[in-house]
């Protein structure tokens, strides 16, 4: 498909510039003022902006193992509605991809069905049981990174281990950091106030930092590169800060309700139980001011879909995960860059261009030869997060009802258009 995308501001060296972009056979071929439209399809953008195509790092399609709660099409066709042309897929599932073997029911499911790029992680260990090193080497070309996403990596020997394995293999380790020793049975929030005021059981936020700091410390004797997963606590982009200060190989993720939510806006309903859950106004703010200073690199969903059976037992019964892909842009462009709070070019960054310089994925500039991966923006669209009208399987967002003032326009994903809903334009 050759495209022109014309009238719209494209985001390039670090700026918006009135500039029309030519496509064609996948790539970026012209951009310029004012291009010539013959043998193109064009695309009127009546200044909508223009931006390297999003990357969520952390994510879960469900597939193979738990297609009733989502699939890698329907996932995917989500990710694409929420302007993502790259997802990073988590490995809980069935069979657990840590062997070549089991990737390759992945890989061929991801072939198959997939709407958008999408690179999966290799468990850290068999089974994500924390017990015996999965096959790393034997997966390390077919993916981002190795994690045991939904399970911290309890033994320290074994984090060490696998550490080496993937300095080996030039792979990052992305932790869920989380000490199981320091949790509560049957927790269902943040350790706080609210837990206290309506009598439920609090998840101690050293139960994440903990492990955090010993991750460093690993970090310390292997030389790993490390990524933690969505960070939620004030003393994790402490210790993030410090490491990074002492030259160490290590990156972070925060996820949209962390930046602007606290446990106070919580109902007891299952969409808004999650792990780790939303802490407190302090944490909030010091992921915050991480995500300003470049303590946080990535804004992540962990778009994590159950069936609404699963979500339906409140706080205290329903199984940990939200959904977010198809409205995190808008409530992030809400709430923090309509507000004053974060640059959109600070959105931009850990949305567009962190996660790729992470983990080396392609893309993530718009130039002339660059894979045309892009995400058209439409920051005059106001309207209300309706979990109804969600790609996904997945409704349990903490944001339904929420009044938001953007949209995704369009998606383009490999020189395609992948997504639309340009019915507001003339």
């Amino acid at each position: 498909m050759s495209l022109l995308l014309t009238g719209g501001a494209v985001f390039m060296d670090g700026r918006f510039q009135n500039m029309d972009v030519a496509i064609s056979d996948g790539r970026i071929v012209s951009i310029a003022p004012s291009l010539p439209r013959d043998g193109y399809s064009v695309v009127e953008l009546h200044d909508q902006l223009v931006v390297p195509g999003f990357v969520d790092v952390h994510v879960h399609l469900r597939q193979p193992g738990f297609s009733y709660k989502e699939t890698i099409y329907s996932g995917t066709a989500a990710a694409a509605a929420g302007g993502y042309t790259t997802v990073c897929a988590m490995p809980n599932l069935n069979p657990v991809p840590d062997s070549a073997e089991h990737l390759a029911e992945q890989l061929e499911l991801i072939e198959k069905d997939a709407k958008i790029w999408v690179v999966p992680y290799g468990a850290i260990t068999v089974g994500e049981k924390g017990e015996v090193m999965a096959d790393l080497a034997a997966m390390a070309s077919d993916v981002c990174g190795f994690s045991d996403d939904g399970k911290g990596v309890q033994s320290d020997d074994m984090m060490r281990a696998a550490m080496r394995k993937a300095k080996e293999l030039g792979k990052p380790i992305v932790a869920h950091s989380e000490d199981e020793s320091l949790l509560a049975k049957g927790w269902s929030v943040h350790d706080g106030e609210f837990a206290r005021r309506n009598g439920l059981v609090g998840n101690d936020p050293a139960s994440e930092w903990k492990q955090v700091e010993r991750d460093i410390a690993l970090i310390r004797e292997t030389g790993c590169q490390y990524h933690v997963c969505h960070l939620s606590t004030k003393e994790s982009v402490a210790l993030i800060r410090a490491a990074k200060a002492e030259g160490l190989s290590v990156t972070c993720e925060t996820g949209p309700h962390y930046l602007v939510m606290t446990d106070e806006d919580l109902l007891d309903e299952g969409r808004f139980r999650m792990n780790p859950p939303i802490r407190s106004a302090e944490d909030r703010a010091a992921l915050i001011e991480g995500l300003l200073d470049g303590t946080v690199d990535c804004i992540a969903t962990d778009h994590a879909p159950h069936s609404a059976e699963e979500k339906a037992k409140g706080l205290a019964g329903s199984l940990n995960g939200i959904v977010g892909l198809e409205c995190a842009f808008p409530i992030l462009y809400t709430n923090l860059v309509q507000t004053g709070i974060v640059p959109l070019e600070t959105i931009l960054g850990a949305l567009c261009v962190n996660p790729r310089k992470i983990f080396g994925l392609p893309g993530g500039e718009i130039a002339e030869g660059a894979v045309a991966d892009l995400t058209v923006i439409d920051t005059n669209r106001p309207h209300t997060i309706d979990s109804s009208t969600f790609k996904s399987l997945g409704r349990a967002t903490p944001f339904e009802g929420w009044g938001v003032s953007a949209a995704i326009a369009m998606t383009i994903c490999d020189g395609e258009i992948v997504y639309a809903d340009l019915a507001e334009q003339e």
